[in-house]
């Protein structure tokens, strides 16, 4: 396989440097590409799927292209609304509980801190999903494998966060560099569930 890469990279002229250049420049690119899908509000697990999807494509030398990106997406969508929706509920409850926890309610700072690790937990499971998505895959099937995965390869799991600390991080600097990076945390998770895979 890895051979076969370098045999592609070679008959295409490129150095080792521009293909991963070229990687790179296409993971902000896609992270483009994930945020104007996710402008649905409840759209961004599909966004999140087919822009794993066009990554894996690109990282393996299957071509690909916007035409893809937005093929997936619409099939993703169909089943993965319902995914954001949920998402956003519990985003919803959450946020309850912080605000809990900052009123000073009793056991509200246990509560509070319980919610958010949560919803990390629930931001990683969605990537690690949307990372091995497949138009065949039932969004059900694949969170509940995710979820295993997250906590079964924690260094995984870490990594993953990580790249979120760095959309949060651009977000506070400068709110338009975090689109770009979207695609950067998408890339870390296929790399994450490949990684996996390959345990």
């Amino acid at each position: 396989m890895a051979q076969a890469r370098v045999k592609a990279r070679t008959s295409r002229g490129e150095s080792f440097f521009a293909e991963k250049f070229g990687v790179f420049a296409e993971c902000l690119l896609t992270g483009v590409w994930i945020a104007v899908a996710s402008l649905g509000v409840v759209t961004y697990p599909a966004a999140f799927a087919a822009g794993a999807r066009h990554l894996h494509r690109r990282i393996t030398h299957e071509g690909g292209g916007l035409r893809e990106f937005v093929a997936d997406f619409r099939v993703a969508v169909r089943r993965g609304w319902v995914v954001g929706l949920a998402g956003w509920a519990v985003a919803g409850a959450v946020r309850v509980d912080v605000q809990a926890a900052r009123a000073g309610i009793p056991g509200g700072p246990l509560v509070g801190a319980i919610g958010v690790f949560a919803l990390i937990g629930a931001v990683v499971a969605l990537l690690r999903a949307a990372a091995v998505w497949t138009p065949e895959a039932g969004w059900r099937a694949l969170l509940a494998g995710a979820g295993r995965r997250a906590v079964l390869d924690l260094a995984g799991s870490f990594l993953i966060i990580g790249g979120l600390a760095v959309v949060a991080a651009s977000a506070w600097f400068a709110a338009p560099l975090a689109v770009p990076v979207l695609g950067a945390v998408v890339a870390a998770a296929v790399a994450v569930e490949e990684r996996y895979r390959h345990r």
